[in-house]
């Protein structure tokens, strides 16, 4: 998506403030909270601390219990 940036400016002519349309920044949220998430996962993927198995799996130990 191309974003299309409108600044509000003061009496000096300096940028003070950015408009964006509703869908752009709806865009850009969505963007940021798909980061957030990657990263997050590869903070838990990399603590060796923890055991992990596929959901599959874990799925079919639970239903035997």
């Amino acid at each position: 998506m191309t974003l299309n940036p409108q600044f509000v400016t003061d009496k000096e002519g300096k940028k003070i403030a950015v408009q964006l349309s509703v869908k752009e920044y709806a865009f850009l949220l969505e963007e940021l909270e798909m980061k957030e998430d990657i990263a997050l996962y590869q903070k838990v993927k990399s603590d060796q601390t923890e055991n992990y198995m596929p959901l599959a799996e874990y799925l079919k130990k639970r239903k035997k219990k």
